[in-house]
């Protein structure tokens, strides 16, 4: 009974059945047909005009968004706790070319504007420090804390004030949208652009980069050649983008992860150290009592020495949740 990550869970058959589907020549790299409707299906999604790049990673789609808005010499305000500081290996560095994560801090691994300026207001406006050039959120948080649209809208307006760029990490967006249930462009809110992510809830190997500042994606698409991802049969990447969105199945399958995460959560009780607004649970467990879980078949990551880390995903089957939530209620 796995609970390691969303990343291992298997591909969703839709995703299969369009991949063979869209095995037949067509134009290369993203000159084929369904790259090509990409950009109207974003823009009917979100409500607004975008332009959408596929990739095949998460951490791509972070980096090469942000290095459209942050120059070399420039830094990205985010989270001390997020995904681009802790768990991609300096990629942001090495994708913008050095330039420098400026950490803040917020509960749930969520900023707000007040952190933000905590971060950006002590730099001196000259060229002894290295200036903010973009503000990187992530939509659930590393934390699978939800920010709502008042929140989105208070950090975008702190932005316009500074000249700032805004992107959002959303390997998890489809969590969020299922758990605050809006519409996909209140979910995002006003940002610039967007990593949706499609991987952890049922993609195979395809992310998008949702840009609605369309400058950005004319600049990315030159980035996106010159680091190597620009597949030459991109339609096979398009073909999983358009099987995740069509009868929403992206939504679907995160409302699925999200019940199962809702169905452990109330079982642990106290144990919880952060609210279950998506589809992971942090749970204070001693070493003991992790072992006594893993003795009953079941897998997860420890986090620290008194807790652990639970992850359900887009088909985890709704015994394994009751098992585990029966099992941590017994402990």
């Amino acid at each position: 009974m796995k609970f390691l990550s969303d990343n291992a869970a298997s591909v969703h058959p839709n995703v299969w059945e369009a991949m063979r589907k869209a095995d037949a020549p067509d134009s290369p790299y993203d000159g084929d047909s369904l790259s090509a409707e990409l950009d109207e299906r974003m823009s009917a999604l979100f409500g607004r005009e975008c332009a959408t790049l596929w990739v095949a990673t998460g951490t791509a789609a972070n980096c090469l968004a942000l290095a459209a808005m942050c120059q070399p010499h420039g830094g990205v305000v985010c989270h001390e706790e997020a995904h681009i500081e802790m768990d991609e290996g300096g990629a942001p560095g090495f994708y913008l070319h050095g330039a420098k994560l400026l950490l803040g801090q917020g509960e749930g691994a969520k900023l707000d504007a007040d952190a933000i300026r905590a971060v950006i207001d002590p730099i001196r406006d000259d060229v002894h420090q290295v200036q903010p050039h973009a503000i990187s959120i992530t939509q659930a948080s590393e934390y699978g804390r939800v920010y709502r649209p008042k929140e989105l809208t208070a950090i975008r307006a702190l932005a316009d004030e500074r000249g700032l760029g805004l992107h959002m990490d959303g390997a998890r967006f489809a969590n969020a949208a299922a758990f605050l249930d809006l519409p996909a462009g209140e979910v995002a809110g006003p940002v610039d652009a967007l990593s949706f992510g499609f991987v952890k809830n049922g993609g195979m190997s395809a992310e998008a980069i949702v840009f609605f500042d369309k400058g950005l994606a004319d600049v990315a698409k030159y980035r996106r050649k010159r680091a190597g991802h620009l597949q030459s049969k991109g339609r096979y990447l398009a073909a999983q983008i358009h099987a995740m969105l069509d009868g929403d199945v992206w939504l679907s399958n995160a409302r699925s992860a999200n019940a199962a995460a809702a169905e452990i959560a109330g079982a642990c009780g106290e144990r919880l150290m952060h609210a279950v607004e998506a589809n992971e649970l942090f749970v204070r467990l001693s070493a003991e009592e992790r072992e006594t879980l893993r003795g009953q078949g079941f897998e997860f990551y420890d986090w620290g020495a008194d807790a652990a880390r639970f992850v359900t995903a887009w088909n985890t089957r709704e015994e394994d949740a009751r098992a585990l939530a029966g099992a941590i209620a017994n402990l």
